[in-house]
């Protein structure tokens, strides 16, 4: 449709004219009656959720194995699993919640931040002495802490958790003191984060490296004249492309599994078997503490099925939605939110060769100033981020990573800013007609 040997300006001006010609028409056959004077997010999709179940074509022995996962990645912990409904071992000496499933908890085990923040109640549990942080409310999403910068000025860019076990009647002999998040954040000095979706977790470890790779090949031309020059994260040792984590910092899900187990309720496992803290008399168990938890865990996130999209909801219809989609794809935002990605060989055979309509390219990307966390994980630098993958958005009640918005049109206009790569697709968007962007967030609720 388009000569790439236009420059960029010229490329860009037709575009946009382009745009607004074929949207202004879009925007009459989507309102019929009324037209729509300000776009706004639907808000989160009623009904029962669309995610949380096994993936399909599992054996029954895989299902088995699937049911008791997803029961260990429950399971709530205490110091030395003597607590009442609390078996699991090993919680501290510093940490962020108790369990797994408390973090990853909306809309189904799995997901991400609940509505109300569990680390309210765990802050006090047992008769610990933890002060809330200012940056955590009932009503907030659940966060994790980490550091800019030591006190030396060095980076840091590590998790320091928010509660320690002193004071709980499990942790007797504790004197662990809680770190004083206050002169942090007075010094600008935290950036935080919030549970990513585990669903689909399977489908996306399975991904060939060599597919990432062809996929920020294709549409080369395109992606240099919006500005789009994302990259793949790398492990250190084998080079192969890293995924999880909000910076695709970690490998594999055993790896996530392993060091969220050890990070977020401190519990020493066979992924990460020290513990981070020995101070204040606080170390009750042998380690790792943990044999087999991690291995469940990775297992249930493995196969547990991604997010079923609607088709039409409440009053939004199948033609607001495939419009919508095809407003989300013509501004440029599928570029980077890759609608699909395929599968390869998998011992599981209910992985292999699936198309995987995860809307992510699984790299990561300059976001600009506004969006910069100061943190690097391997060669994701302080402003990149990792393409987040928008299956199960309709179901998302906190967005971006530090959850500072619950409103789906904010987090799309945040992506914009000095230095982001979105800039261009979101000055498409902010100049779509109002009907036609109410049809982009009926469409991404719909997933």
């Amino acid at each position: 449709m388009f000569s790439f040997l236009f420059k960029k300006s010229r490329f860009h001006f037709l575009f946009m004219g382009f745009a607004c010609v074929w949207t202004s028409s879009m925007s009459a056959q989507t309102q019929p009656a009324a037209a729509v004077s300000l776009a706004a997010d639907p808000g989160v999709r009623a009904g029962a959720p669309a995610a949380g179940t096994a993936i399909s074509g599992l054996s029954p022995a895989q299902m088995s194995q699937f049911q008791a996962a997803q029961n260990t990645f429950a399971e709530v912990d205490s110091v030395s699993g003597t607590m009442p409904g609390e078996p699991g071992t090993g919680l501290g000496p510093s940490f962020n919640m108790n369990s797994c499933a408390g973090c990853h908890a909306f809309p189904a085990i799995g997901g991400s931040s609940p509505k109300q923040n569990p680390q309210i109640a765990v802050a006090t549990m047992y008769g610990a002495q933890n002060k809330i942080p200012s940056f955590l409310s009932l009503d907030g999403p659940v966060r994790e802490v980490r550091f800019k910068k030591n006190a030396d000025g060095t980076p840091d860019g590590g998790v320091h958790d928010l509660f320690v076990i002193a004071g709980r009647t499990d942790a007797e002999g504790c004197t662990m003191t809680q770190t004083d998040f206050a002169a942090q954040a007075s010094a600008n000095n935290v950036s935080f984060r919030v549970p990513t979706p585990t669903f689909g977790g399977g489908l996306i470890e399975s991904i060939p490296d060599a597919a990432i790779l062809a996929n920020k090949a294709a549409n080369a031309n395109l992606k240099t004249l919006f500005g789009i020059s994302g990259h793949e994260n790398r492990t250190g040792n084998d080079g192969t492309i890293t995924r999880f984590g909000w910076k695709a910092q970690n490998k594999s899900l055993t790896i996530f599994a392993g060091e969220a187990y050890h990070v977020e309720q401190g519990v020493t496992n066979l992924v990460f078997p020290n513990p981070r803290e020995t101070v204040g008399n606080c170390d009750y168990n042998g380690h790792p503490e943990d044999q087999t938890d991690v291995a469940a865990f990775a297992t249930f996130m493995r196969l547990l099925a991604p997010p079923a999209p609607a088709t039409s909801y409440g009053t939004v219809t199948a033609s607001s939605i495939q419009h919508g989609h095809d407003a989300f794809v013509l501004a440029g935002c599928a570029l980077c939110h890759t609608e699909s990605l395929t599968t390869g060989a998998s011992s599981v055979s209910a992985l292999s060769n699936q198309n995987a309509r995860l809307f992510s390219d699984l790299l990561v990307h300059h976001m600009g100033s506004g969006l910069a966390d100061g943190i690097s994980q391997g060669n994701a630098g302080g402003d990149e981020f990792r393409t987040a993958p928008l299956w199960g958005l309709g179901q998302r009640i906190y967005f971006l990573h530090d959850g500072r918005t619950s409103d789906l049109l904010e987090a799309i206009q945040a992506h914009t800013g000095p230095g982001s790569e979105a800039n261009n697709s979101i000055g498409i968007f902010s100049r779509l007609p109002a009907a036609t962007k109410q049809d982009v967030l009926n469409f991404l609720r719909s997933l």
